[in-house]
C-alpha cells in the first residue's frame, strides 16, 4: 500500500524525497553495516539526485543501481547509466560502488536483450530502498501496460529479480525490476509531478489493473510504498 506526501513544489519534493531516501538508507546502515539503493532514470529524477548526493551518509557502504534500463550503450543519451552517474555519483556519493545493469563499452550489436540481461542478473543485488517514476501511460519501471513480458514481470512467484521487457508505448528495448523485486524492497519511493500525472495516479491508486502497472504497486499490501507529489 502507500502512504501520500503532497509537496507545495518541485524543489521542495525533491529535497523532502532524499531526506527520506537518505533515512532509508541510514536505517539499512545501522542495522547491516551496508545498503544498495535502486534509482529510476529520465530527466524528472535530476533534482532529487542532486540533493541525495550532498547526504551525510556512509557512502563507501553504499551501492546504487537501476530499476531499469534501455539497452543501449552507457554512453548513449538515452542511457539512465549516465544519468545517475552525472547527477547522483558525485559530490559526496562519489564513493559509493556502482551496480551495472548494462556493460560499459558494448556496441548497440552486441547489447542483445539475452546477454544484457544475464550481465544484469550476475551484478544484480536486492535494493533496500528503491526510487520509481511513473509515465504518463501508467508505466513503472520498464513494466508498461501491453508489453508482451508484462505478465511475467508482475507475476509475485517469479523468482529472477530482472526481466527483459518490450515497450509499446516507448522507445528501446528495456531491463527492469520484477513487481515481486519492487514490493520487496524495504522501502519503496515514488516520485510523481504534475496534474496530469496525478491524474493517472488517481486510476492507478483507485484498483489494481494491467492498464497501470503503477497501480499493481500501489495496491500491493506488501508493498511499503511512499509517494511524493508536487504540482
Amino acid at each position: 500500500m502507500f502512504t501520500w506526501h503532497e509537496n507545495e513544489n518541485a524543489a521542495v519534493a525533491a529535497q523532502n524525497l532524499a531526506d527520506a531516501v537518505a533515512a532509508a538508507l541510514q536505517t539499512a546502515l545501522n542495522q547491516k553495516g551496508h545498503a544498495v539503493l535502486a534509482v529510476s532514470g529520465g530527466r524528472s529524477p535530476i533534482a532529487f539526485f542532486e540533493a541525495l548526493s550532498q547526504k551525510d551518509l556512509d557512502w563507501a557502504n553504499i551501492s546504487i543501481a537501476l530499476v531499469d534500463e534501455r539497452i543501449v550503450p552507457t554512453d548513449h543519451a538515452d542511457s539512465n547509466t549516465g544519468l545517475v552517474r552525472e547527477y547522483l555519483l558525485k559530490n559526496k556519493a562519489r564513493s559509493a560502488t556502482w551496480i551495472p545493469m548494462v556493460e560499459d563499452g558494448k556496441t548497440a550489436e552486441v547489447l542483445t536483450p539475452e546477454a544484457t540481461l544475464a550481465y544484469a542478473l550476475a551484478h544484480y543485488r536486492q535494493p533496500d530502498a528503491l526510487v520509481l517514476g511513473m509515465g504518463g501511460d501508467g508505466h513503472t519501471a520498464s513494466l508498461f501496460p501491453r508489453a508482451p513480458q508484462l505478465s511475467d514481470g508482475i507475476d509475485l512467484a517469479r523468482r529472477e529479480p530482472l526481466l527483459h521487457t518490450t515497450p509499446v508505448t516507448a522507445s528501446h528495448e528495456r531491463i527492469s525490476m520484477s513487481l515481486a523485486a519492487i514490493v520487496k524492497t524495504p522501502a519503496v519511493f515514488l516520485a510523481i509531478q504534475g496534474a496530469e500525472k496525478k491524474a493517472v495516479f488517481d486510476k492507478a491508486a483507485a484498483a489494481a489493473t494491467l492498464e497501470y502497472p503503477t497501480s499493481l504497486v500501489l495496491n500491493n499490501e506488501r508493498a511499503n510504498c511512499h509517494v511524493f507529489y508536487a504540482n
